[in-house]
Formats: structure tokens, sequence, C-alpha cells
């Protein structure tokens, strides 16, 4: 490999440990809220949504798809502070794209209950990978509001962190474009 195509390679390297780094330091948006990724809402409401997998060695929070199968646990701290007064209910169900009935794709559930010091975790072991959505249920049965949010759980790794996957894609590609032109051009003048 030629000098010109090593420092290509190398300053895209650079570019992709640049993107991932901001990434992270971005992820929350600090102290606003304004900026925070990981909201859920539900009608009205706002909560704020975090889980771990502590025994995978998945220490980092997320907010979106869980990485793996496995022990996981999710708290939900209310940001909205009427909802510390009003019962709040969960379930998970497996999202297979069928038409089957509530009860037959709940994979785990959670009554109504109130909780008052503005904050609701749960435990779960998804034995399963696959596709899911949580329904966060606020009130009363008389003027319920549900909040919808899909998930998956164990998906490969290059299908989570899809863009870095094609920008890596790209990134190879230029490089092996640009290598294969200085070898032609260096076939031509030799020639």
């Amino acid at each position: 490999m030629n000098l010109h195509v090593a420092r290509c390679a190398g300053g895209l390297l650079w570019l992709l440990v640049a993107v991932f780094i901001a990434g992270e330091a971005t992820a929350h948006g600090g102290l606003s809220m304004e900026k925070d990724y990981c909201k859920l809402r539900v009608g009205p409401y706002v909560m704020h949504f975090t889980g771990y997998q502590p025994a995978d060695g998945y220490r980092k929070e997320f907010c979106e798809d869980i990485p793996s199968t496995g022990a996981t646990i999710v708290v939900l701290d209310f940001i909205d502070d009427v909802l510390r007064d009003l019962p709040v209910a969960l379930r998970i169900i497996r999202d297979d794209g069928g038409g089957q009935d509530l009860d037959s794709a709940t994979v785990y559930h959670v009554p109504p209950k109130i909780y008052p010091m503005g904050t609701f975790s749960f435990d779960y072991r998804f034995e399963q990978p696959g596709k899911y959505v949580g329904l966060v249920t606020v009130g009363d049965r008389n003027q319920p509001v549900i909040g919808r949010f899909p998930f998956s759980v164990g998906a490969p790794f290059y299908l989570r962190h899809s863009s870095l996957a094609a920008l890596l894609a790209i990134g190879f590609g230029m490089v092996y474009g640009i290598w294969r032109w200085r070898r032609a051009a260096k076939g031509a003048a030799v020639a």
C-alpha cells in the first residue's frame, strides 16, 4: 500500500473516531432537557427513559434499542410532577407483525399503580431477540393515555449503527477507488 493510500485510510479512521466521540458526548444533551434524546412522551406527559444491562457488559445506559438479550433494567423518571398522582401501567408486547390479541402478544405486564416518588423501574429478562413494543398507560380506565414505543432486542451491531456501517463502506470504497486510480495512473506512465 503506498503512502498516499495509507494517509487517506488514516484520515478516514480519525474521522470515524471523531464521529463516534461526538455522538457519545452529546447522547444525553447535558443538563438541557430540550436536547434529551431519552424522552418518552405519553400524551401530554413526559418521562425520561433509561435502560441498563449490567450483567452482559453493557454498562452504558441506553434509551432506544436494547443491545442484547438477557437481564435488563429499565427506569422511567417522571418529568411532569402530575404523573406522581396518576396510575401508570406498562406492557411489553412482541411485535411479530401479526394481528394477534394483546394478551397473547404480551411478554411482560405491570398493572396500574401510583408512583409518588416519581420513578418507575422494572427488571425483565429478554430471552429472544426481535422486535417489541412498549405500551405505557397513564390515568384511570375512564381517561387513559397510552404511549407506544417500538424497540428491538439483540439487533446485530451493524443494524444498530447502520449509519456508521454505511460511512465505513463509503470510506473503504473511496480508499479502494483512489488506490485503483493511482495504480492505473502509474501503469499508464510506465507504458
